[in-house]
């Protein structure tokens, strides 16, 4: 395998992290480092990384994961199914929002609504469209109707995909968010800083988080994000530095590295609507041309997994590696697969050219980087392309792309992510159909699995979809990597989540806090 860029990298940061010293932080206020702003922190309209992340600890959903990812009572202390069209939630009391305005059921059918009536041009709107009417009989009552059954209607409900908003919040609540959260919205400065303060009469009481402030500064370079943590300047960072950079680090007496299991999935996407890359076998060919042990050894020190599918490892839909297509490292079954699709060497071995988009973050860089190097040995030149991530998003958004990199959080913890990635009806604004992907095939089996009420009967509509789409390929799914946390000794009490959220902020202490 090609020497990876990794080791460079090491070398210049552990020569930088060398020169640094520790500083003095501002008491009762935590540092926190991303690697971008949140594109927007109303969470019906937010679907970054960062929007939801950071927008969950904003707004309060009406359930809430647990580790296994079932769905337990939130803003919703129950709810009922009289018959398979309709949803009956009853809330909690007394709960209120920021600005003190008392949380009924009238808000959070404003919040649903919103998402699909006009109100908002959202890609999550696709998952609520099948909602006939939404009833109020009293404050606390909420009840929904819908077209057909909705399996997936809770999890579109839950932590990280939907927020309950005050009645009439309209397309700018992003700017200035008010929910009933456990933090309460400051200021955000574009691409600079999201300021929060501490709930101090969130209804969670006394489980209300203790960390009085939240500085979420954006650093984009992950080298000088891992030199703010060096210092002390910063006190915690998820999931952003490279597994070089968590390895130097973990020597420093200030800092801890905590790990655990991760839900979250890196893939590759491709335009299947792009000439070069419409047919499959050209994209079967750069799976067999990625070497993904040797990269998991090599970019994440081995802290993840191999990933066969979008959904997380162990889920109750996920269909084993055994049962699907399989795309070994294998240079010669690629250079057939080129052939057989008609693209032959040219005077210097090239049989394809294809640009890849990334984002600035560093990771993904370096995944890149390591993927061009391997797809060398098959004869494809790819062109690397990486620009800050609002205009990344935008041109992934708007099918300019050939492929790209990216990762699912959080969403990828239901299956009803086949329906809002590869169904025909869900290319964008609507959904994230990205690469434009179409198969009466995968649109027949997704309607009727999300219209079935049995586990195990959707189990087996769901292993369907995901035979097809790894024969197809789409989507090349990479990793699944572990969930790591960076943090100053400072911060205590940290409670990991498996979809990498930001939750352990809810329960998590400073010791300077007074």
């Amino acid at each position: 395998m090609r020497r990876l860029p990794t080791a460079a990298l090491l070398t210049t940061t552990l020569l930088s992290l060398s020169a640094c010293s520790p500083s003095t932080k501002v008491p009762n206020t935590l540092t926190f480092l991303i690697e971008s702003s949140p594109n927007n922190l109303d969470l019906r309209q937010g679907t970054d990384a960062q929007s939801e992340r950071v927008g969950e600890l904003i707004y309060d959903p009406l359930v809430r994961k647990d580790t296994h990812f079932n769905l337990q009572p939130w803003l919703a202390t129950s709810w009922q199914r009289p018959d398979p069209l309709t949803w009956v939630f009853h809330l909690r009391s007394n709960v209120r929002f920021h600005d003190n305005h008392l949380l009924t059921s009238s808000d959070v059918a404003w919040s649903i609504r919103s998402m699909f009536d006009g109100t908002l041009i959202t890609a999550k709107g696709g998952a609520f469209k099948d909602i006939t009417a939404i009833d109020t009989p009293d404050p606390l009552t909420l009840i929904v109707h819908t077209r057909v059954p909705l399996a997936s209607l809770l999890f579109n409900l839950s932590d990280g995909l939907f927020g309950v908003v005050e009645a009439g919040a309209a397309r700018d609540e992003g700017l200035h968010p008010i929910g009933t959260g456990p933090f309460r919205f400051v200021s955000q400065l574009q691409d600079k800083v999201v300021v929060l303060d501490r709930n101090p009469v969130y209804w969670v009481n006394p489980v209300s988080p203790t960390i009085e402030r939240i500085r979420f500064e954006v650093v984009p370079d992950t080298i000088t994000a891992a030199l703010e943590m060096k210092k002390g300047s910063a006190d915690v960072e998820s999931n952003l530095l490279t597994m070089d950079m968590v390895h130097a680090l973990r020597a420093q007496p200030n800092l801890r590295a905590d790990t655990g299991p991760g839900a979250r999935v890196d893939y590759l996407n491709f335009n299947v609507q792009d000439p070069a890359l419409r047919d499959p076998r050209v994209r079967q060919a750069i799976a067999l041309a990625i070497d993904k042990p040797a990269l998991i050894t090599a970019l994440w020190r081995n802290q993840a997994q191999s990933a066969y599918t979008l959904l997380p490892p162990a889920h109750w839909a996920a269909a084993l590696s055994t049962g699907l297509p399989q795309y070994p490292h294998d240079i010669a079954r690629s250079l057939q697969l080129l052939d057989a699709a008609g693209l032959h060497p040219d005077k210097n071995g090239i049989r394809l050219h294809v640009t890849m988009k990334t984002s600035t973050d560093e990771t993904t860089r370096l995944e890149a980087q390591a993927i061009q190097a391997e797809l060398r040995d098959a004869g494809i030149d790819l062109t690397l392309r990486s620009t800050e991530f609002g205009t990344f998003y935008s041109d992934i958004t708007k099918g300019a792309f050939q492929l790209y990199i990216l990762r699912w959080i959080g969403s990828n913890e239901d299956p009803d992510i086949f329906h809002y990635v590869y169904a025909t009806e869900m290319f964008p604004p609507k959904g994230a159909n990205r690469g434009r992907y179409s198969d009466p095939r995968v649109d027949a089996i997704i309607k009727s699995a999300s219209a079935e009420t049995d586990e195990s009967t959707r189990r087996a509509a769901y292993l369907q979809i995901q035979e097809i789409l790894a024969a197809d390929l789409p989507t090349l799914p990479l990793w699944y990597p572990n969930n790591v946390v960076v943090h100053s000794t400072r911060l205590s009490n940290l409670t990991l989540d498996p979809g990498g959220s930001f939750d352990f902020l809810r329960t998590a202490t400073l010791n300077d806090q007074r």
